[in-house]
């Protein structure tokens, strides 16, 4: 059964929090709370975490995964960002957002989009996984928790252990968390494009719904 981890939302106890990152050391996948909703989680450089992530939502190669990091330093280091993504970047970031970019060197082959070159990049806005982070030294493949065939995300830490607990290594549970995902932004192209409309409000960066 999955190790359940029960933390504090807002201050989670850093003994937890370090048992937790050690699962991730050992190449496990985690379900943790952001600021959107439940996502899983690996180590980036793990070799396997993007075909096992894939596997527990059911997802082919064309999916995009995303890249949680830090803060913005770590962004620049796994994406090509120009100046004007900057801007946009800085007013989003920390937040429930995705946003798609050019993928640099330091993003594997097997994590980007497999024509593309692209990557899903997003600083979350929960002390749990910024926690995490800070931990596991170094920036982790996600990918919201949306169950196979379903199409809202879980954000219930009981029924994630429940419904995946020989499946996932650990589960950390803060509470609920938002039942929408994160909005995703391309901005490969010569405009932002909303590909996904979810938490976050794209007028609040000066984008238009439509």
């Amino acid at each position: 059964m999955s190790q359940l981890f029960v933390v504090h939302p807002s201050n989670p106890q850093p003994r937890l929090m370090k048992q937790a990152a050690q699962f991730l050391q050992a190449g496990a996948i985690l379900a943790v709370p952001t600021d959107s909703s439940y996502a899983l989680v690996a180590r980036l450089d793990d070799r396997h975490a993007a075909e096992a992530l894939r596997k527990l939502r059911g997802l082919d190669d064309r999916h995009h995964l995303t890249v949680l990091c830090r803060d913005m330093a770590a962004i620049s280091q796994f994406a090509r960002v120009d100046n004007a993504q900057f801007r946009l970047l800085k007013l989003a970031t920390p937040g429930p957002w995705t946003f798609i970019l050019e993928a640099s060197r330091e993003v594997p082959r097997r994590v980007s989009h497999p024509s593309r070159k692209t990557i899903g990049v997003r600083v979350p806005n929960h002390p749990v996984t910024l926690a995490l982070l800070e931990l596991a030294e170094g920036p982790l493949l996600s990918t919201t928790l949306i169950p196979e065939g379903e199409e809202y995300p879980l954000n219930d830490p009981v029924e994630i252990r429940e419904r995946y607990e020989h499946r996932l290594a650990a589960v950390i549970d803060a509470g609920a968390c938002a039942l929408e995902p994160t909005t995703v932004i391309d901005l490969t192209g010569a405009t932002p494009q909303i590909v996904r409309r979810g938490l976050g409000d794209p007028e609040t960066l000066g984008l238009s719904h439509d």
